[in-house]
C-alpha cells in the first residue's frame, strides 16, 4: 500500500494518490489532471476510482477530465446529485482497492453531501482518513458554503458536529488524517500549518473535536469570526456540481502567441482585462496602461478569484521567463477559462513597440516613516481584520484587499493616500485596481508591514495592537 500527499500551497490543497497491487484511487484531483494520469502511467497502475469528498468551492476539480482520460468511475458520498455520471455511494459502503478497502462515511456538516473515505490496510486495520473539509488540522471546514440549500450555517454546523462526534473521533487515535487543505485556505478559519495528524493528536489540540464539548458551544465556536467566502466559492461550486469545459480548451484559448499590436487590438476589441503576472516592484517600474497585477509568486489564483468578479472576463496574460502556460493552468484551477492569448516577449515586447507605459508610485518604508505624522497622513492597510487587530500603525484604516471593489469610494477624493500589506504583493495588487480605476494619488509601501516594523516608527507609539487604539 502507498499512500502520498499532492500538496498545492497556491490553493493550500491536499490531492491524494492511494495505491494497491496495481490499482490507484485518487482523491479531489485538481483540474489539471494529466500529472495524475502520468504518474499511475510511471507506477504501472491502473486508476480505479476518482474519489470527490463534496462539491469544492474553492478550486474547479479534476474529476471529468480524468475520468474522461481513465474510464474510472467518479464516486460521491450519498446525497450528492451531479448532473453528469457518477457512482453516489452509500454511507458503510466499502470499495475494494487491490489489497486495501475504503470505507464511504458520510459526515455532512461542512456540506450535506461531505463525505471522508476511510482507509483499511491490507490486514482490516484503519489506518487514515482522508476527511476533505469535514476535519482539518486544528480546525474544521466552515459551514457556510452549501451550494443552494435551505439550511442555515448554524443547521450545517450542528451537522458538523453530530458528524465529527459519531463517525471520526471514535475512531482509533492513531489514525491519520490527511485533509483536504492547510494553512491558507478560506475554507477554514485558523488552519494549521501541518498538513496531517493523528486523531489522538488532534482530540487534545483541535478546539472543536475538544472533550464535553456541547453543540451549542461548537455551533457558536466554529460560526463566530467568519468573514464573508470568496466571490469565486459558490461559482466553482457549481462548476463542479453541473460540469464544465475540458482543461484542454483553456490551454488551446489561453496560450495563443501575440505580437503587440495584436495584444492591444485583442483588448480592445474584446474590452479584454491585461492581466499582469510579474513581481510587483518589477510591475511597478513598468506596465501597460489599465493592467491589473497580480503576481505568480504568490497566491495569485485566489486572488484572482477573489477579485476578478466575471468568470467569462476575457483575460490577456503578460508573463515573464515563458511562465504562460503556468498562468493559464492556475487561471483554470479557480474557474477562470477565457483567458483569450498572451505577449509574445513579455513587456519588453511592449516597450520596444514604443506604445504607451505607466508606472506606480512607490516608496521605502524608511522614507514613509520620514514623512508619517499621526492625524495627518492618510494611511490604509490591507491586510486582513486579524493581522490588523494584531498590530498596526496608529491612525491606519483597514480596508481588507478582499473588498476592495466594494469600498472604492474610501480611496477617492485627490487627497495622497498611502497603502500597505504584510509585505507588499496585496498592496500592489491594489494599488493596480486603483490605477487602473483612474486614481493616481495611490502610494504604495513596499516591504509592508513587517518592514514598516523594522523602521523608526516601530519605536514610537505610532505601532500599536488595536485595543489601544
Amino acid at each position: 500500500m502507498k499512500v502520498e500527499q499532492i500538496y498545492t500551497g497556491c490553493l493550500a490543497h491536499g490531492a491524494y494518490y492511494i495505491e494497491s497491487k496495481g490499482e490507484a484511487a485518487i482523491i479531489d484531483p485538481l483540474r489539471d489532471y494529466t500529472a495524475y494520469v502520468e504518474k499511475a502511467e510511471k507506477e504501472g497502475v491502473n486508476i480505479k476510482y476518482i474519489l470527490e469528498t463534496h462539491f469544492h468551492a474553492d478550486f474547479v476539480s479534476g474529476h471529468l477530465d480524468l475520468a474522461r482520460a481513465t474510464g474510472a468511475p467518479i464516486v460521491f458520498g450519498p446525497t450528492a446529485d451531479p448532473q453528469f455520471d457518477a457512482h453516489i455511494a452509500k454511507d458503510g459502503e466499502e470499495l475494494k482497492l487491490g489489497d486495501v478497502t475504503i470505507v464511504v462515511l458520510h459526515t455532512p456538516g461542512h456540506t450535506m453531501e461531505s463525505t471522508t473515505f476511510l482507509l483499511r490496510d491490507e490486514k482490516g486495520n484503519d489506518h487514515a482518513i482522508f476527511s476533505g473539509d469535514t476535519l482539518f488540522i486544528g480546525d474544521v471546514g466552515r459551514p457556510d458554503l452549501a451550494v443552494k440549500t435551505d439550511l442555515s450555517r448554524e443547521d450545517l454546523a450542528g451537522h458538523l458536529y453530530d458528524s465529527l462526534r459519531e463517525k471520526i473521533m471514535p475512531l482509533d487515535d492513531e489514525v491519520i488524517i490527511y485533509p483536504g487543505h492547510g494553512a491558507g485556505s478560506a475554507c477554514g478559519k485558523n488552519l494549521s500549518e501541518d498538513r496531517w495528524d493523528t486523531i489522538g493528536n488532534q482530540k487534545k489540540l483541535n478546539y472543536a473535536l475538544r472533550e464535553g464539548m456541547s453543540k451549542e458551544d461548537f455551533v457558536k465556536e466554529v460560526t463566530d469570526g467568519l468573514m464573508a467566502p470568496p466571490q469565486y466559492f459558490p461559482k466553482n461550486a457549481m462548476m463542479n456540481k453541473m460540469g464544465y469545459d475540458s482543461i484542454d480548451t483553456a490551454f488551446e484559448k489561453g496560450l495563443q502567441e501575440m505580437d503587440a499590436n495584436e495584444f492591444e487590438s485583442a483588448a480592445n476589441e474584446y474590452e479584454a482585462l491585461v492581466l499582469d503576472t510579474r513581481h510587483p516592484q518589477v510591475f511597478a517600474k513598468g506596465h501597460i496602461p489599465n493592467s491589473i497585477n497580480i503576481g505568480l509568486d504568490g497566491d495569485f489564483a485566489p486572488w484572482v478569484g477573489a477579485l476578478i468578479t466575471d468568470l467569462k472576463q476575457p483575460l490577456l496574460i503578460l508573463a515573464d521567463d515563458q511562465r504562460e502556460e503556468e498562468a493559464v493552468t492556475r487561471l483554470a484551477r479557480v474557474g477562470y477559462d477565457n483567458a483569450i492569448g498572451y505577449l509574445e516577449g513579455g513587456f519588453k515586447s511592449w516597450k520596444q513597440s514604443g506604445k504607451e507605459c505607466d508606472s506606480i508610485e512607490s516608496i521605502s518604508p524608511n522614507q514613509f516613516a520620514h514623512i508619517y505624522e499621526e492625524g495627518k497622513t492618510k494611511v490604509v492597510d490591507l491586510r486582513k481584520p486579524g493581522e490588523y487587530e494584531s498590530e498596526h500603525i496608529q491612525g491606519a484604516k483597514n480596508i481588507p484587499l478582499d473588498f476592495i471593489n466594494s469600498e472604492m469610494d474610501k480611496f477617492t477624493g485627490g487627497e495622497k493616500t498611502y497603502i500597505h500589506c504584510a509585505g507588499g504583493y496585496r498592496s500592489m495588487i491594489a494599488a493596480s485596481i486603483l490605477k487602473a480605476r483612474g486614481l493616481n494619488h495611490i502610494v504604495d509601501i513596499t516591504g509592508g508591514f513587517d518592514q514598516l516594523k523594522e523602521t523608526p516608527i516601530a519605536k514610537t507609539e505610532y505601532v500599536c495592537p488595536s485595543t489601544l487604539v
